[in-house]
């Protein structure tokens, strides 16, 4: 076969299965970019820790400075093709998406999200802590930070799940996606997870989107907080487990469906299998 003849049949594949295309990729986000902004953003959260920077009381508020700006300008960008792409996808009308506002809106969320970084680092400070306290192999705060990826998936979670919660498609599932990729750890940005939360290992970890966790929560590599098989037009309904404060869910266990709660205080054995609501206190193994 010619080079000419794998080409047009390359293109005509294109005209065939359309569904896979994005032909005007400057109008969907680019996941290139909102990787390097999440960079960015994590090294605000993280400053010294993700990025390779000369960082001293010299320096640091022309560094966070820059940064800053770089983050509205890139986030800004493509949150509004993010925007662009829903309305479009939704109404089937681009000619008035030029009145949204789409520019406006995604530039307050930008803001909205550099306004939160002081909250987000008081959260994954909780987080750090819970992993250096629960780890008895872990040395420092800094080794946690550094090299622990259950850490990195929990920061890049809490970035994605306030532009989530602030109504933002799209770019909050490039984000965690991205780091599940890197870690095996899987965190829906619609999750909601309290503070002190600690993944050891991590590694096959699954939390669905419409999963509630509590304050003081540690689950070992492994664990499933899914969804019993649903209809997609159950989508918008609560399909994922909630965890009350103070559980321990060990290694492979797996924990379905929207009405089951695990009440506060409980152990989960690990390879456990659980599809209806645990009590307070309790401890869960195989032979129960």
């Amino acid at each position: 076969m010619t080079t000419d003849k794998i080409i047009d049949n390359i293109l005509e594949s294109y005209e065939k299965n359309g569904l896979i295309n994005r032909n005007n990729a400057e109008n969907f986000p680019n996941r290139q970019n909102v990787v390097a902004v999440l960079s960015e953003i994590q090294s605000l959260v993280l400053p010294g820790f993700k990025i390779a920077e000369d960082i001293n009381p010299d320096n640091i508020r022309y560094i966070t400075g820059q940064k800053v700006n770089n983050i509205i300008a890139s986030l800004t960008k493509e949150i509004q093709k993010a925007l662009i792409y829903t309305i479009a996808q939704n109404n089937g009308d681009v000619k008035n998406i030029e009145d949204s506002h789409c520019f406006k809106l995604a530039e307050k969320a930008s803001i909205a999200l550099l306004e939160e970084i002081p909250e987000l680092r008081r959260k994954v400070q909780l987080d750090t802590q819970a992993a250096f306290m629960g780890d008895p192999a872990a040395k420092s705060n800094e080794e946690v930070i550094l090299s622990y990826p259950g850490l990195e998936a929990i920061v890049v979670y809490r970035i994605a799940h306030f532009l989530y919660e602030n109504g933002i498609p799209i770019i909050p599932r490039i984000m965690t996606e991205h780091v599940h990729g890197k870690t095996g750890i899987d965190i829906h940005p619609g999750a909601k997870i309290g503070e002190s939360f600690f993944i050891d290992h991590g590694t096959g970890v699954v939390i669905g989107e419409t999963c509630v966790i509590g304050n003081n929560v540690k689950i070992y590599q492994g664990v499933t907080l899914g969804a019993l098989s649903v209809k997609k037009n159950l989508q918008n309904k609560k399909r994922h487990p909630t965890i009350e404060d103070d559980v321990t869910i060990y290694a492979n266990a797996t924990i379905l469906g929207g009405e089951t709660t695990i009440g506060h205080d409980s152990t989960i054995g690990g390879n456990t299998w659980i599809t209806s609501s645990v009590k307070a206190n309790s401890t869960i193994t195989q032979s129960n």
